[in-house]
């Protein structure tokens, strides 16, 4: 379900198509983007062509032609239709009484969307600003901001702008594959982050302090709780730059 989505789907052309005897094919633009989304899920981007997408629906791929104009039209196409679900899904979580708590949900949410779906988060970045759903979630974000008085349009702009930054770069870096030594090393990730934790132990203590310090934190470290960690750092200094502004008894969650 895409929010905002026009009620007619045709694109531009179609008509002309049809009129040169081309059948419109039997599935609708939800099948054909929840297919999409499908290939996406389960094999990534170069998963997605017009000739597997057509094997998944049963027809040809000139049908496919019917709904989208390209590849890159039907990426933006499943891309702003999760969007919309996400939107659809988070819309509740906008309704709490601490605006900065409000954002940090909705953070978590379309972060947990982005880890669930790696190919969401590329695509996001490719994002020009006008695609509607992505638009509404920066608004959304942007709306909560907007109910703290002692901010700044600038500052609300920066403060959307990092978060939704911070968020999306996370998650497309954890959607990385991993590193060439751990696939062949055989070990559990426990192991090979302990193993690269001795490696800054050995590393010379003078010249590298910080390692030593935090040798024992990185064996151990979970990618997730970092991430939050690095949210909450990030609205903490939004709460001081707003004056510690939120409803009476409100707080952002630990």
């Amino acid at each position: 379900m895409s929010v905002d989505r026009p009620t007619t789907t045709r694109r531009p052309g179609a008509a002309e198509a049809r009129g040169r005897g081309r059948q419109r094919a039997s599935h609708s633009l939800d099948t054909v983007l929840g297919e999409a989304i499908a290939i996406l899920d389960e094999s990534g981007e170069p998963a997605l062509t017009f000739r597997a997408l057509a094997a998944r629906l049963g027809g040809g791929v000139a049908s496919i032609y019917w709904y989208v104009s390209s590849r890159d039209e039907l990426l933006e196409r499943v891309t702003e239709e999760v969007m919309g679900r996400v939107l659809a899904a988070s819309e509740p979580l906008t309704r709490g009484p601490d605006p900065i708590a409000n954002v940090r949900a909705l953070a978590l949410a379309l972060f947990d969307e982005f880890v669930r779906r790696p190919w969401f988060g590329q695509f996001m970045l490719r994002n020009n600003g006008l695609q509607p759903n992505s638009m509404l979630m920066f608004d959304r974000l942007g709306q909560q901001l907007m109910k703290l008085e002692h901010l700044t349009p600038r500052q609300r702009f920066h403060a959307v702008s990092s978060i939704v930054s911070y968020v999306v770069g996370v998650a497309v870096d954890l959607a990385e594959p991993p590193p060439k030594e751990f696939l062949e090393s055989g070990m559990e990730p426990a192991e090979f982050l302990a193993m690269y934790a001795d490696r800054w132990r050995a590393l010379d203590g003078r010249e590298y302090p910080f390692a030593h310090h935090v040798a024992e934190e990185f064996a151990t470290h979970d990618d997730l709780d970092v991430f939050r960690s690095g949210l909450d750092l990030l609205l903490a200094g939004l709460r001081l730059q707003a004056g510690g502004s939120a409803a009476p008894g409100s707080s952002t969650p630990a």
